[in-house]
């Protein structure tokens, strides 16, 4: 019989993630009931949200992962066994398959044929996947997008940030300003992406007084992607009317809710009358294919740049996976487990 491969969670882990948190299951691959089908995954991607679903509490919108269990994550991949006519041998997908060699689906939750539009299948988990369109949804639909903002992004440098800011421009943005750890994603975000400005937030004394200088009019979008501490600090400095987009923590994923920092300066909501809303991009599935259409042309014609980092193989997975928090990446992490 054939076997599918897992990375699973060893234990709850409390801190900063480990490789050695991780490890690998091996099981048979059971015969397909009616409307089932066979997903060999050829990439898979490794995504900070999971981050919170790694520890017994603190998980947001779906419960913690149990010991033993498949993470969680986005794969894009091909039928090789299908009893679903709308799924036949041979297509390709983009799904929550996980961190595993294959997957079985029915058809139901997060799963997505690919239209061919000449570009990389890479991604579909990246600018055109999930993470594309919480940038896309995120400045339209919770951020109220208008000409004329000026917008302020954090985690800039990821794939979120970076292309919610390039979308921002796009749409008519006054100015966009990221905050990046690193001058190199700095530099890439100015001279790439087309940011008016952006903070390293590593080199800075004072990053409040760094993003007043930047954003010299106040903030009418707060795309963010890092934490409560981000938020506080900024709620000064926005606009009236202004709006606050909460698309990621990734500085509090691995800080126990006890220690997290919270918010303080929660008058500007009065005095600005100010909108503060996340976002869980699932909701908007029902657009994403008129979205990623808009989008695959702004990425051909140049409008939207991207980059990514490929790993090798699934034993790659846990690695890639830790390195989201300590500030080894730069693109979009994924990792190749096939042609594609």
């Amino acid at each position: 019989m054939a076997t599918m491969r897992s990375v699973v969670l060893k234990a709850p882990i409390a801190g900063l993630p480990q490789p050695g948190d991780f490890t690998f299951a091996q099981s048979d691959i059971p015969a397909l009931d009616d409307h089932q089908f066979l997903i060999e995954h050829r990439i898979a991607s490794v995504d900070p949200g999971v981050r919170s679903r790694l520890s017994a509490t603190g998980a947001s919108y779906a419960p913690p992962i149990p010991p033993g269990e498949r993470i969680d994550g986005f794969v894009v991949g091909q039928v090789t066994e299908s009893r679903n006519t709308r799924y036949p041998v041979g297509s390709w997908v983009t799904a929550s398959g996980g961190w595993g060699s294959h997957s079985i689906s029915d058809g139901r939750g997060y799963i997505l044929p690919l239209s061919d539009n000449g570009l990389p299948r890479s991604l579909w988990l990246g600018i055109l996947g999930i993470p594309g369109m919480t940038s896309w949804f995120g400045l339209k639909r919770v951020g109220q997008m208008r000409e004329g903002a000026h917008v302020l992004v954090t985690s800039a440098a990821g794939v979120v940030g970076a292309t919610a800011g390039q979308l921002a421009r796009a749409w008519g943005a006054a100015s966009v300003v990221g905050i990046a750890g690193g001058q190199d994603k700095c530099d890439w975000l100015v001279s790439e992406c087309g940011f008016d400005a952006a903070i390293d937030y590593k080199a800075v004394d004072d990053l409040d007084a760094a993003i007043a200088a930047a954003c010299p009019k106040g903030v009418d979008i707060l795309f963010d992607n890092v934490g409560n501490a981000m938020v506080d600090r900024v709620l000064p400095m926005m606009r009236l009317n202004g709006h606050i987009i909460v698309s990621g923590q990734v500085a509090d994923y691995n800080v126990p809710l006890s220690e997290r920092a919270g918010i303080t300066n929660t008058g500007e909501f009065i005095a600005k009358r100010l909108t503060m809303r996340g976002i869980l991009v699932f909701d908007d599935i029902p657009q994403f294919a008129a979205a990623q259409a808009e989008m695959g042309a702004m990425i051909a014609d140049g409008t939207l740049v991207y980059r990514e980092e490929m790993f090798e193989g699934l034993e790659a997975m846990p690695e890639a996976f830790c390195g989201l928090f300590t500030g080894a990446s730069f693109g979009r992490r994924l990792v190749r487990l096939g042609d594609y």
